[in-house]
């Protein structure tokens, strides 16, 4: 898993607050800074967040735009099954 931080306002550019933000959430993985939005762009992304799953050969299987619990929405469900099914393929 790897994140990709994408400031939505000014103030999420601070990096000594993103990295208390990473220490207190425990996230135990790699995330880039795209502070000039040059993933964002290339991704065509439009939503914060968004999640992909990209399978072993490197193609987008997956994703969910918005929080994954944004008002009683099962997405974290809904991408953990989709996870295990992407694992369960053949290597």
């Amino acid at each position: 898993m790897i994140g990709i931080h994408t400031p939505e306002g000014e103030h999420e550019r601070d990096l000594a607050a993103l990295r208390k933000k990473i220490a207190d959430e425990r996230f135990d993985f790699p995330i880039v800074v795209d502070n000039e939005r040059g993933n964002w762009k290339t991704w065509g992304t439009g939503i914060w967040p968004s999640v992909y799953l990209i399978d072993r050969r490197g193609y987008i299987r997956y994703w969910w735009y918005g929080e994954l619990k944004w008002n009683g929405t099962d997405g974290e469900r809904v991408m953990r099954s989709r996870i295990e099914e992407l694992l369960a393929e053949p290597g």
